[in-house]
């Protein structure tokens, strides 16, 4: 059974593991690479600990030729900080 049901959208882009990452309980995070998410798959791993999350997502935004990493990166966040004078 999945620990928890992530959108794509909450996990972020790790350079330098090449994959989106979300925090584990344990301190380690859940990882998933592009390819992955273009095969299909929905479950991702924490390398240090027995927990997986089930990744919600929309499989075309992953077909072979879009960059999904550049598109989240560009678009704002849906909650910004305002500041009161």
């Amino acid at each position: 059974m999945s620990y928890d049901d992530v959108e794509i959208e909450d996990m972020e882009w790790n350079e330098e593991l090449q994959a989106f990452t979300y925090p584990c309980p344990c301190g380690d995070l859940f990882q998933i690479t592009k390819d992955e998410l273009r095969m299909g798959e929905e479950i991702a791993r924490c390398p240090s600990c027995s927990l997986y999350i089930t990744v919600v997502y929309n499989m075309e935004d992953f077909a072979a030729g879009s960059d999904p990493t550049t598109k989240m990166v560009l678009e704002p966040s849906e909650q910004q900080p305002v500041a009161v004078a």
